[in-house]
């Protein structure tokens, strides 16, 4: 009813852990509390030997680590996560992101599940208190890090770091992983795979070929690749791009001391509305994925066309620097070297700079993904499963995975390829099937949650001819004696809580 007194942010904050330790053994309380129903229930198989994985998952990421604590909430607990780089230098957040702060609001959250102690709110808290949350702004990237740091930790996640997925390839009904880990090479077997590789891991990182065929390597790098910034101390620098990475290295670059930043983009004008805000909804992020293949090709047309602009706060990082220039309309044309002078033709005239940072984003190509080069050539993309109407054409759309209701991979040529439906893309190449998921903070919340949800349904209804075997067999007794001597006083009936 309208006159009902609802509870708000405000009006019932929790009660703050003092200090890590203490919030620590608030998570283990509210598990504890929440462990029903408590049996793990898948049966257990095996394969050369060797325990079969339930779901390995590749990439320790956010997308990863909630998965794996989503799947251990579900007493899915035969699980590895698999991430190449070493430990806390998952993910992009202390390697190529160069923003201050993350772009989403702090209020996010996270890999949590629903469990209140662990929400980056109360992990922060409970080192600064309510009032340094308060007056907190957006959450620095490093610290968005170090707070996954410390999820992985107190959930106890099984990660195997500095360790590579070279490949998945189909073994009966088993996915087999080839792995390259310190020890050596090393095969696993598993049921389930969950891709959560990250923004480029439905394809690689794009530099146009204008620029890598014209100029000598070490004289340009990617948003994503290692930058030695220090080296770029009094040299003129050149950015390609209109999105948000492409601003925050023109400003590293600037605070490296650089000479000078150019900034060229191909748009009349850089976007300036964030299409990602208004996505922040339960109803688009928990149902998007329900709708038609027409109305979610619709939404990520307009999405993907208005781009993601650089926040206003990154804008200014640029803009505070006299020796700063932005360049809209102003593609490039062509890319050559005189001398040691990088040449540049756009159609604002020449320029001319000594190192490139290229910042156009990314190519969405499964084949490209060296973990899936021998699967790749059966997946169905979006123009094999949906014809847009005229006028309404994307071949950036057109090449995405199409995915169904759990990320899971459908095959080109349907009825074939049936090993595709054990392999889940958990990576932003999801988000036309899918919306945001596993490479997007925003998204996680209902990403995972769906994921995880078909992932367990998949894994009992494949062996629901065992469970009914163990249905049939159970035998344990509720009632165990008919005899009139055993029988006692029943309990009195619990007084209510006033």
């Amino acid at each position: 009813m309208d006159d009902q007194p609802r509870i708000t942010a405000d009006t019932a904050l929790p009660v703050i852990a003092e200090s890590l330790d203490a919030l620590e053994q608030a998570v283990r309380r509210d598990l504890l509390y929440t462990s029903y129903p408590a049996p793990t229930w898948i049966p257990p198989r095996q394969k050369d030997g060797q325990r079969v994985l339930d779901v390995a998952i590749v990439g320790a990421g956010q997308g990863g680590l909630g998965t794996a604590f989503g799947l251990m909430r579900e007493r899915i607990t035969n699980i590895a996560v698999f991430d190449r780089n070493p430990e806390g230098r998952e993910g992009p957040w202390v390697t190529f992101a160069r923003m201050i702060t993350l772009r989403t609001p702090k209020h996010v959250t996270g890999p949590d599940c629903g469990v209140a102690s662990l929400t980056p709110r109360a992990w922060y808290e409970a080192q600064h208190g309510r009032e340094g949350w308060e007056a907190l702004g957006k959450i620095p990237r490093q610290t968005w890090q170090a707070y996954l740091d410390w999820f992985r930790g107190v959930t106890q996640l099984p990660v195997s770091n500095d360790t590579e997925v070279t490949a998945i390839v189909p073994d009966g009904d088993l996915l087999r992983l080839e792995l390259v880990t310190p020890g050596g090479l090393l095969v696993r077997h598993a049921r389930k795979v969950v891709l959560a590789t990250g923004i480029d891991g439905s394809g690689r990182w794009q530099i146009p070929r204008i620029v890598s065929e014209n100029v000598p390597a070490g004289r340009f790098a990617h948003t994503a690749q290692d930058i030695d910034f220090a080296a770029l101390a009094g040299k003129r620098i050149g950015v390609l791009g209109a999105g948000a990475s492409a601003f925050d290295n023109a400003a590293t670059a600037l605070e490296a001391g650089a000479a000078s930043v150019d900034l060229c983009l191909r748009r009349r004008d850089i976007p300036r509305v964030n299409p990602y805000r208004w996505m922040e909804s339960s109803g688009f992020l928990g149902h998007y994925a329900e709708m038609s293949d027409l109305l979610r090709w619709r939404f990520i047309r307009h999405i993907f066309d208005l781009n993601q602009p650089p926040p206003q706060d990154t804008f200014w990082r640029c803009r505070r620097h006299a020796n700063f220039e932005y360049h809209t309309g102003c593609p490039w044309s062509s890319v050559a070297m005189d001398g040691e002078e990088i040449v540049i033709g756009t159609p604002k005239g020449e320029m001319r700079f000594d190192f490139l940072i290229i910042g156009t984003g990314f190519q969405i190509d499964l084949s490209l993904r060296p973990e899936l080069g021998r699967v790749a050539r059966d997946v169905a993309v979006w123009s094999d499963r949906f014809t847009p109407p005229a006028g309404e054409e994307s071949p950036l759309l057109a090449g995405h995975p199409y995915l169904g209701d759990a990320f899971q991979l459908t095959p080109k040529i349907p009825g074939t390829a049936p090993h595709l439906a054990n392999i889940h893309n958990f990576t932003f190449g999801a988000t036309p099937s899918m919306g945001l998921s596993g490479a997007s903070i925003s998204g996680m919340k209902y990403g995972v949650r769906r994921l995880v949800a078909g992932l367990a349904r998949d894994l009992y209804v494949g062996d629901a001819e065992t469970h009914l075997a163990s249905l049939v067999a159970y035998e344990t007794p509720e009632l165990v004696s008919t005899d009139r001597a055993d029988v006692s006083e029943p309990d009195p009936a619990p007084k209510p809580v006033v």
